[in-house]
């Protein structure tokens, strides 16, 4: 089973948790059966580089119970802790636990009614029901007691957390004053140097008195007639030369001494310092203890919340179980009865017919009495006897056949009112089948729906409510609309019209309309990760049932060919911009299954037509040009979505536009979500750009705006975003922590710290049908972790292509797919090059570089390697030849100086190539050292290092070459482990379902209450 990546864990081994300063002991699981199957590795999130997020663990579907009420306790999400020498600490993001709890009902085959062994199939259903009860009582006693274990746990956790801060603070106070005695001697050794310089400089005066001295020594001696005076002066200079020169080499000695011993004192302190070096990395050993902790706390207070919530559903399961139980006795009391009167009328028909045999008898009797009649009155008196009998007789008979025929009419309505009951069941299941989603249909399908209806609406040919109601219908995949659909393919325009609006009667809303709004979206307009995940993040979205809808502009270098049914709509649009109105086409279309409606602006500026996406002089006003475009569509075409989610600064100008000039206009029903995919691309411009799109410089170039916080006459467009939007995300958990700080937040982590509330990170997915190397046509040999042989004879087939030695068939392969820009560590990848050829390995690299430096650098480097056996550098980008080099490669470098998410290192583990990363962003909260003891096995994946230099580089390569030649059973074990991992898009959709869901009721809740 699939594994995801969480950095904290429980697994079923684990009953104890060892601390430095406290033991936490776990009750264990109740029961087998409520143990977990499944867990994802996808997110850490810690306060350092090892900060990790609470892991997400799915349990089994659990039987229905009416009798099960759960207690649940109540604890808060986040606790903030202050004391006088720490300021703050940051708060941890726990993903929510998800339990579901599944009544599972058999199959009925329909079956005549009128079968007289009906009976016989109902009875043994209650026998049955007891059964499953009972089954169902001991799956709720272990729930129970793992409800009552987890607040156990929750009390230990809690236990064990305040003793580990109170251990933090004490050796916080121990550090600091060790900081006051290194300060104090580092104040005497100062002094001590200047007593050193003024005694060196007495020295040097004492120096220069004795040359003086020797020079009046030797003009005392040229003089004959004063040699006994001069003898005395001499004498006397001395002495008083000695006695100084003693003196000053006294206090000289004397400084010495006390230098040495202020240097032994230093020693010391350095010995103490290295001391606080651990006792610092005790404080990072409690942080990840305490992070722990709180992430397993989190965990168990979720699954007692979600615990409570599924069994509210379970109590309304067991109501409509218990009305159909309700119904299937009154149709066996009405059969039961029909069954009695039936039986009645039998035995009064059989009675007859024997009155009948008795009254033919008596005939032949009165016919021979007849005979004789004449012959004597006894005779005659006995015939009047019996006469009289038989009139009695016949009315009887009469009265017997009045009874049967009100039995049988009993009878035959009892029957009629059993049918009519069957019927009326036979309608509501008819009903309740419609009324289910279609699933057999793909989602191209209902996309070229939804862009039929709108252009209906556009051309003015059905009503803005028409147009909602189908919209809906489409959006639930109602099976109405699709038979619909079928039966007019015949028809013309106006009949099928005509065929659609007669199901306008009684739509229903299926779950919520997202319009995402982007600059990318792949395979049509990809330069970067943000258009793998506009199309990632919508199919994953649509699969679990919400209209997803994509607005882009309309470039002129698009992959035309990736687009299905692409048509311009019979309409135009006009946008306000530069003080007029401009005209804009209006294109639709299916990408990978998604409706996408395509903006062709009308203007001189020709803002699309450009042969590339980004890099323009105008880029500013292309992308706030296209951002009030979108948004005058979604007026336009009466569209009323509950998210509008835009991406990237290109279109953060929707934030601010829908709030202060479409909102008034009545497209006011959307909440607005805004993800940053890489917060060192901003956007800022001059503040006078910003009225070309017609929003108000004056109110919006202030600092609680979109004022530039690094230059006050700039606006910053991701910072309004960030002011204007309801929700803010980021592209993983660490990067989140990361850009609240200075040095990552690039200006903004004062606003990011100031709207911290709605601001989290989510780990994205890969679109694990486009990357499935069991899929992928364009390898040469299709595989998958049960089968590496494919993968083997990939590597062969890079090697052939490439002109590489294919002389060692266990020669390592390290590949590296990336643009060459500082942030990816262009100087690691240039290390990583020669480095693995040392080692005996060989070296793909594929990507380019926008910085022509760099360009010229890689390229000398490209036509060094261009026929060596062992390296080959490919500076361009090949879709085809990228997923090539993922299947060959048997490990894949990411020596990123920053990355936000990455999706590399999953595409690598998703074919096999186990990944050597840099731990910071994405990269840390997906990749876990296989050497790293404080993670279990199960989870362990790749090869990481912290420092981001050569040597840190050398440490995890050389370990990963080194484990793939000697060791290469493990490492396929690895290779297959990484293989299973879920990657996929589920994760991450089901966090911003959540979080979608959460606001959008958060503002019906206020529309309710105003």
């Amino acid at each position: 089973m699939a594994a995801k990546l969480p950095p904290c864990f429980f697994s079923h081994g684990w009953s104890d948790l060892n601390c430095k300063h406290s033991k936490l002991q776990f009750c264990p699981l109740p029961s087998r059966r409520l143990r977990s199957v499944s867990c994802k590795m996808r997110q850490r999130n810690f306060s350092s580089q090892h900060k990790r997020q609470g892991k997400k663990v799915s349990p089994e579907r659990l039987p229905t119970n009416a009798n099960f009420q759960p207690k649940v306790d109540e604890h808060s999400e986040s606790e903030t802790l202050s004391t006088d020498k720490i300021s703050s600490l940051e708060h941890e993001h726990v993903s929510n636990n998800d339990v579901d709890i599944t009544v599972v009902a058999g199959d009925a085959n329909e079956k005549d009614l009128n079968s007289p062994t009906l009976l016989d199939e109902i009875k043994p259903l209650s026998t049955d029901a007891d059964y499953g009860e009972q089954i169902s009582s001991v799956h709720l006693q272990d729930l129970i007691g793992m409800i009552r274990n987890a607040e156990k746990n929750i009390l230990l956790l809690n236990q064990a957390r305040v003793r580990a801060l109170q251990d933090l603070e004490m050796i916080l106070n121990e550090k600091q004053a060790l900081q006051a005695d290194i300060n104090i001697l580092e104040l005497r050794l100062a002094e001590t140097d200047a007593r050193i310089k003024v005694t060196a400089q007495e020295k040097i005066h004492v120096e220069l008195l004795e040359s003086e001295l020797e020079k009046l020594q030797s003009e005392l001696s040229s003089r004959s007639g004063t040699g006994g005076s001069t003898q005395d002066v001499h004498e006397v200079v001395a002495l008083s030369n000695n006695n100084s020169a003693y003196s000053l080499n006294d206090e000289f000695s004397s400084l010495r001494k006390e230098n040495k011993s202020l240097k032994d004192d230093l020693e010391t302190l350095k010995v103490k310092l290295s001391d606080i070096n651990g006792t610092d990395e005790r404080v990072l050993m409690l942080e990840k203890e305490r992070s722990f902790l709180e992430s397993a706390l989190k965990e168990l207070e979720t699954k007692l919340a979600v615990s409570q919530e599924d069994v509210s559903k379970l109590s309304a399961l067991k109501l409509e179980c218990k009305n159909l139980w309700e119904k299937v006795e009154h149709l066996q009391a009405l059969l039961d009865k029909a069954t009695k009167q039936a039986d009645q009328a039998i035995s009064v028909l059989q009675q007859n017919q024997e009155l009948r045999k008795k009254v033919d008898k008596l005939e032949e009797s009165l016919e021979e009495a007849n005979v004789y009649k004449s012959s004597s009155e006894k005779l005659q008196q006995y015939n009047e006897l019996m006469q009289q009998k038989i009139k009695l007789l016949e009315e009887r008979l009469e009265r017997s056949d009045e009874d049967i025929h009100s039995c049988v009419q009993l009878y035959q309505e009892s029957v009629k009112e059993f049918q009519d009951t069957l019927d009326n069941l036979k309608e509501e299941s008819k009903k309740r089948a419609l009324d289910d989603p279609v699933d057999d249909m793909p989602w191209e399908f209902w996309s070229r729906l939804l862009l039929m209806i709108d252009g209906w609406f556009f051309e003015k040919k059905i009503s803005t409510n028409e147009a909602k109601l189908l919209r809906e219908m489409v959006w639930k995949r109602d099976g109405r609309i699709c038979d619909a659909y079928m039966s007019c393919k015949e028809k013309n325009e106006r009949e099928a019209i005509a065929t659609f609006l007669r199901l306008t009667s009684s739509p229903t809303r299926a779950g919520l309309h997202i319009i995402h709004i982007a600059a990318e979206m792949a395979p049509v307009a990809k330069v970067g990760g943000l258009g793998d995940v506009v199309t990632g993040l919508g199919k994953a979205l649509q699969r679990k049932g919400h209209l997803v809808e994509i607005v882009l502009p309309k470039y002129d270098c698009m992959q035309y060919e990736c687009i299905r049914d692409l048509r311009a709509l019979d309409v135009v649009v006009e946008s306000y911009f530069d003080g007029r109105l401009f005209k804009n086409k209006v294109w639709v279309g299916i990408v990978e299954g998604l409706p996408v409606y395509f903006i062709e602006p009308h203007h001189p500026g020709n803002f699309f037509w450009r042969g590339k996406v980004y890099g323009e002089h105008d880029d500013f006003k292309r992308f706030s040009f296209f951002s009030r475009a979108a948004l005058e569509l979604l007026l336009q075409a009466g569209k009323k979505p509950d998210i509008i989610h835009c991406h990237d600064w290109q279109t953060s100008f929707v934030a601010p536009l829908y709030w202060d000039l479409y909102a008034p206009k009545g497209l006011n029903s959307a909440r607005i979500c805004f993800t940053c995919h890489n917060f060192e691309y901003q956007g800022s411009a001059p503040a006078s750009d910003l009225t070309s799109c017609g929003l108000d410089v004056h109110q919006l170039n202030r600092p609680d705006r979109m004022q530039d916080n690094l230059a006050h006459d700039r606006v910053n467009p991701v910072k309004g975003a960030i002011v204007f939007s309801n929700i803010v995300t980021t592209v993983s958990p660490t990067y989140a922590q990361e850009v609240r700080t200075a040095e990552g937040g690039r200006g903004l982590h004062v606003t990011l710290n100031s709207h911290s509330k709605k601001f989290v990170g989510i780990l994205n997915g890969i679109d694990t049908d486009a990357w499935n190397p069991a899929t992928d046509t364009l390898l040469k040999v299709q595989y998958n972790a049960n089968d590496l042989q494919g993968k083997a004879e990939n590597k062969e087939a890079l090697k052939k292509l490439l002109r590489l030695s294919s002389a060692d068939v266990k020669q390592p392969l390290v590949g590296c797919i990336t643009r060459l820009v500082p942030q990816k560590g262009v100087h690691l990848i240039r290390h990583a090059i020669y480095r693995t050829m040392e080692l005996g390995g060989q070296f793909v690299l594929l990507g380019s570089s926008p910085v022509a430096h760099i360009q010229r650098e890689f390229e000398d480097i490209a036509n060094h390697f261009q026929n060596h056996e062992h390296a080959r550098l490919l500076l361009k980008y090949d879709e085809a030849l990228s997923h090539l080099i993922y299947a060959a490669s048997d490990m894949f470098i990411i020596p990123s100086i920053f990355e936000p998410c990455g999706l590399t290192q999953m595409i690598a583990m998703r074919y096999g190539s186990i990944p050597i990363a840099r731990k910071t962003g994405g990269l840390n909260d997906s990749v876990f050292d296989i050497d790293d003891n404080t993670i279990p096995t199960q989870f362990r994946n790749g090869f990481t290092f912290l420092t981001p230099d050569e040597q840190g580089l050398n440490g995890a390569l050389d370990r990963a070459l080194g484990h793939y030649v000697n060791n290469s059973q493990s490492w396929q074990q690895l290779v297959q482990k990484v293989m299973r991992i879920d990657l996929s898009w589920d994760s991450s959709a089901l966090q911003y379902e959540e979080l979608y869901e959460k606001s959008v009721a958060r503002a019906r809740a206020i529309a309710t209450r105003t």
